[in-house]
């Protein structure tokens, strides 16, 4: 890479959140970055946050389980910021529910979003990276990929990433491409807000009594995701790969 090319991140999932949050961190740390997420018009605080630093981004509206925006997304990437060699599956949702009470449609929602979003993004995303002889791939997984109660969708889907991490980075690595996974615990986002509320606990005290089950003894930010992620999207990190970073606040039992 010559020393004027800058290197060209995508964060799926990057409206708000742990993907914002990201986002906001790769740029800082000098790539152009792609803010992608379903609505593009979610993405424009992101985008203004790097702008605003003196950095390059580009909101990108996405749906990442459908092959067809996936493939025209990537090439208005390609065409308008560069080769996206940083890729970051940070795209998720969530519809919890206890098995007998679990839809066929939750199911699929959340394996499509998770898993099939993943595959379809590495997919494209690789024949840059492979180009370049250099690439970065960071899939997030969570805590949940160990068994949650009520989250047998999310569960399976985290874990599953595990496993697309491992096979990634053994497919890839002749390539110059490293693959990792970073494993969130209890993180304050609106997805966990949401939670809380399906629990019907205010947000607050569902977040005080995760704290109290944590040693660090407070909650995750955003931010504490986003630095852990940016550590496997270095240069200088290509003997890191096939790794699961747990994220949590102390280790799991």
């Amino acid at each position: 890479m010559s020393s004027t090319e800058q290197r060209v991140a995508v964060v799926t999932g990057a409206a708000r959140g742990i993907g914002a949050a990201t986002a906001v961190r790769l740029a800082e740390e000098g790539r152009a970055v792609a803010v992608l997420d379903l609505d593009e018009g979610a993405c424009k605080d992101t985008v203004e946050t790097i702008t605003a630093a003196g950095g390059r981004a580009l909101a990108v509206g996405c749906d990442v389980s459908d092959a067809g925006q996936v493939e025209a997304a990537l090439a208005r990437i390609a065409t308008e910021l560069g080769p996206p060699v940083v890729l970051v599956n940070n795209a998720g949702v969530l519809r919890d529910n206890l098995l007998f009470k679990m839809s066929e449609s939750d199911w699929d929602t959340v394996m499509n979003v998770h898993l099939r979003g993943a595959f379809l993004m590495s997919r494209g995303c690789q024949k840059h990276m492979v180009d370049a002889g250099f690439g970065r791939i960071v899939n997030l997984s969570s805590s949940s990929a160990l068994g949650n109660r009520g989250q047998a969708n999310y569960s399976a889907a985290k874990a599953g990433l595990q496993g697309l991490t491992k096979t990634l980075a053994k497919e890839l690595g002749k390539f110059g491409v490293t693959a990792n996974a970073v494993a969130p615990g209890f993180i304050a986002t609106d997805m966990t807000a949401a939670t809380a509320a399906r629990v019907g606990m205010d947000f607050e005290d569902f977040q005080a009594a995760a704290a109290s089950q944590i040693p660090v003894q407070r909650v995750g930010r955003p931010e504490d995701v986003a630095g852990a992620v940016a550590y496997f999207t270095r240069d200088d990190n290509g003997f890191v790969s096939g790794q699961v970073l747990y994220v949590a606040g102390g280790p799991l039992d």
